[in-house]
């Protein structure tokens, strides 16, 4: 192993829907993280991990920083304060015109760190150069000791640079995981995630947040994968609308999250999708458990 091999984590955290989860698929050449325009779509710490001969960079996703309103919600929060204390990097991701912190807290945890802080100031493909030029002077002033980097994490506006920069701050380290591996998350998760997306983008008001997807069976062999999935929602009404119009809806899913798949494990994929109600899990600690939402 090279004796200058550099490797850490570097946590990104942020409002909900300023492009964290873009970034780092941007980086991890991968689509680890679910993107959809609604918030709260990033529900798990995802690490994604981007390695080179010389380094290993472990990448932490977390939930938009939002103030909890159930269960489920406090226990997504717990994981963005986890990703601030074993980061070895942090990377605050805002999107151009926002002014504030949801959170002060937070805000107050992030001037306190000891490590490299970088505030990346997303969306610039959406503004004009004035208003760039007093969001960057704002955040200065507020992350005093910050490096901050306009981008468009969507365009790759400046996504390699601060990727160089931050590989420049890494400490010197082995590698933490394989360097054939690019995430620690078991197949089954991503089955989940790409139905939960297509949940995402196929329903409106409450319905995709009461949704949890439990994939029961993963069998794979050389040409096909074989997937049976539970689609878990709070109410009965909530099962009619997911199932839809003689099975119709619930078809729409299970074809968009298919070929999704297809795309991901390059397989061709064989998907049944159940849906069930499991009353109020949301608000249970023991089925908050089960789900992974609990540290």
């Amino acid at each position: 192993m090279n004796e200058n091999h550099k490797a850490g984590f570097v946590s990104i955290v942020g409002n909900p829907n300023v492009g964290k989860s873009t970034l780092m698929n941007a980086w991890v050449g991968e689509r680890l993280s679910i993107i959809t325009p609604k918030a709260q779509t990033t529900r798990h710490r995802i690490l994604g991990i981007l390695n080179a001969e010389d380094y290993q960079l472990v990448l932490s996703d977390t939930p938009g920083v939002i103030t909890p309103s159930y269960e489920m919600q406090s226990s997504m929060m717990d994981f963005v304060k986890t990703a601030l204390e074993d980061a070895d990097i942090l990377i605050y991701m805002l999107e151009v015109g926002e002014t504030e912190m949801k959170d002060q807290r937070l805000f107050e945890k992030i001037l306190r760190l000891e490590i490299p802080v970088l505030v990346l100031i997303n969306k610039i493909d959406t503004t004009d150069q004035e208003s760039l030029i007093k969001s960057v002077a704002h955040w200065q002033v507020k992350f005093p000791k910050a490096n901050i980097f306009p981008i468009s994490a969507i365009t790759g506006f400046s996504v390699k640079e601060v990727l160089d920069h931050i590989i420049e701050l890494l400490p010197v380290s082995p590698p933490y995981y394989p360097k054939d591996q690019m995430t620690d998350k078991p197949e089954r998760f991503f089955v989940n995630e790409a139905i939960r997306e297509q949940i995402l983008q196929h329903y409106d008001k409450e319905v995709p947040y009461a949704v949890e997807v439990v994939t029961e069976e993963f069998f794979e062999s050389e040409k096909i994968i074989k997937i049976r999935s539970l689609i878990m929602v709070e109410r009965e009404t909530q099962k009619g609308i997911i199932i839809g119009h003689k099975g119709g809806a619930l078809k729409k899913v299970g074809v968009g999250a298919r070929m999704k798949l297809q795309a991901f494990f390059t397989k061709k994929i064989h998907l049944e999708l159940y849906v069930k109600v499991n009353k109020d899990w949301r608000s249970n600690e023991r089925q908050l458990k089960r789900f992974g939402y609990k540290l």
